[in-house]
């Protein structure tokens, strides 16, 4: 795949892995759901689901993370963008995905909407996805309330079952990003109107800042200004400066990220809050928004009558410093992207004669891609608090004794809206697919869970966030192994020995801890010694290990053979 243009992206992404100016620097890192986490979580109880619900994640400021529908940030989650709807019914703006919490759903947790990752490439070069939205008011009510009167034995009562899709009245609302280059992207939003009438839709392309000013004192804080009737000029110290255009909007709305704070709390406070585009746009009430066209969050408001059976569209861009804006050639970049996310996927695909299979494949491997999100967890901050802000409850036990966790990265999820946080033992599986088109990813998301700032010093590893104390099967030497095959015969058969070696002391590690704390009566209830006795007899036959000198038998424990 050499010849192709997103293999020349994904060579440059690795030769300038600490550039901000490389491939990898933005791509599809919001989560579809950051209330309801653990990080968000400052409750007495530990209740995470009860503490920062639903209904307060449009009012209420973030301090880990952010998520929205359809979002796009860089890798540190400082810029953000996403899509916002309204069908002229909802009582609130479709800002992100609505789902139940724990106690609403009789099966638990669970995401009340139809949306799906449809194509994506590894460097984000292109991404494309649909979300289907009802013409008829959104039934959050129902949703809660039917769903909370079934039994565990009864089935689920879903989004479609509320006959919110009858006779097709609903938007299919397609997603698309196209990288102009390291630091630029194209989005385009194109609403189909299913149904039998005309029928109108506001659609408000979205631009903010994290949140960070608020938590650290002496930070700087960031801004947006309109700079145009159709742009938005964006600094931020650590991003630079952006232009954020759009094509044609009926108007600019401008609002701080910051808590609502009478809302939340009732507490009295004077300002412009994060959900001031929900109080413009639905409650006709504007003096919420900022008239001077300054803020942290803003929003281009385009209200759209889609044609029955016909479509629309919105263009935006997003530009780095002084590069020149045209949407003269958007169109032209955005059929090349699409153009080169074909020629990838036909090289990668080659051999599978199926359309169907071919089809299949490439959007499982599109959402996987898709679910790579930003991930912030500093716990020794988290317990203590921070400074200038409340305290939390004392007695706070969760993860208390995980306190060298201190991360920030983009970590493969095991679901952008039910697990919006990385899980170690999906993450060991989640390797192996995306092995297949972009192994070195692969790689350092496996090298990334036995660093230090995951790993414990005891040698466990963190299983996930609402508990990382738990005990996960010890499947990260069978996917290391996995993967490095995989890459070894991508490459001809030269595989990456350093990256197994990396990553087999700290498993030899694990596999000790394992032995220690939970086969203590030699009853094998762990076979990882068998595929780390497999990863040593392969670096002991290349001599490129320390541990070379060690004696290791042909045949590994329980019969089973040494592969070299």
């Amino acid at each position: 795949m050499s010849d192709c243009m997103e293999s020349l992206r994904m060579a440059a992404a690795e030769r300038h892995k600490t550039d901000a100016g490389e491939w990898r620097f933005w791509g599809p890192y919001l989560s579809e759901r950051q209330w309801g986490t653990v990080r968000e979580d400052y409750s007495a109880g530990g209740d995470a689901w009860s503490y920062f619900s639903f209904e307060h994640s449009r009012s209420r400021a973030y301090r880990w993370g952010e998520d929205g529908l359809a979002g796009f940030s860089d890798h540190h989650q400082r810029l953000c963008l996403s899509l916002v709807l309204w069908n002229g019914r909802d009582p609130i703006l479709k800002e992100r995905l609505f789902g139940l919490t724990n106690e609403q759903g009789n099966h638990g947790e669970d995401c009340k909407e139809l949306y799906y990752y449809l194509d994506a490439t590894p460097t984000h070069s292109y991404l494309k996805m649909l979300y289907k939205y009802p013409q008829a008011e959104f039934p959050y009510e129902a949703l809660i309330q039917t769903n909370r009167q079934l039994g565990k034995s009864e089935r689920e009562y879903e989004l479609i079952d509320a006959g919110v899709f009858e006779e097709d009245r609903y938007f299919d609302v397609f997603v698309e990003y196209a990288k102009t280059g390291a630091n630029g992207v194209q989005m385009l939003i194109t609403v189909h109107n299913r149904g039998p009438e005309d029928s109108a839709i506001h659609i408000l392309p979205q631009i903010w800042f994290r949140n960070t000013w608020s938590w650290t004192p002496g930070t700087e804080k960031p801004t947006l200004t309109q700079a145009g009737a159709d742009s938005v000029q964006a600094f931020h110290d650590g991003v630079g400066d952006f232009q954020f255009h759009v094509e044609n909007p009926d108007r600019w709305m401008f609002t701080e990220n910051e808590t609502n704070m009478v809302k939340v709390f009732g507490v009295e406070a004077d300002g412009y809050f994060k959900d001031a585009f929900h109080e413009a746009v639905i409650g006709g009430r504007e003096a919420a928004v900022n008239p001077e066209g300054i803020g942290t969050k803003a929003a281009a408001q385009c209200v759209r009558v889609v044609p029955a059976g016909g479509m629309v569209s919105v263009r935006a861009i997003l530009s780095h410093g002084e590069d020149s804006v045209s949407f003269d050639q958007f169109d032209s970049i955005m059929q090349s992207r699409r153009k080169e996310a074909d020629v990838w996927y036909e090289t990668l695909q080659r051999g599978m004669s199926d359309d169907d299979s071919r089809l299949v494949h490439r959007q499982a491997l599109a959402g996987m891609i898709w679910n790579k999100q930003y991930y912030y967890y500093d716990v020794p901050t988290w317990l203590d608090g921070d400074p200038g802000q409340p305290p939390p409850p004392a007695g706070r036990i969760r993860n208390k004794d995980w306190d060298h966790v201190t991360n920030e990265d983009i970590i493969s999820m095991p679901d952008k809206w039910e697990y919006p946080w990385f899980a170690a033992w999906d993450l060991a599986f989640h390797t192996v697919p995306l092995a297949l088109v972009d192994p070195e990813f692969a790689k350092s998301q496996l090298v990334l869970i036995t660093r230090e700032w995951y790993m414990h010093p005891n040698g466990q590893l963190p299983a996930y966030e609402w508990a990382f104390g738990d005990v996960n099967p010890p499947v990260h030497a069978w996917a290391t192994w996995t993967v490095f095959k995989m890459d070894r015969d991508r490459n001809g058969g030269i595989g990456d020995l350093a990256f197994l070696e990396r990553v087999f002391h700290k498993l030899m590690l694990n596999f000790t801890w394992w032995v220690n704390r939970k086969d203590m009566y030699d009853r094998n209830i762990s076979r990882v010694d068998s595929l780390v006795w497999i990863i040593s007899g392969s670096l002991t036959a290349a001599n490129h290990c320390p541990m070379a000198a060690l004696s290791v038998s042909p045949m590994a424990p329980h019969g089973w053979p040494c592969i070299a």
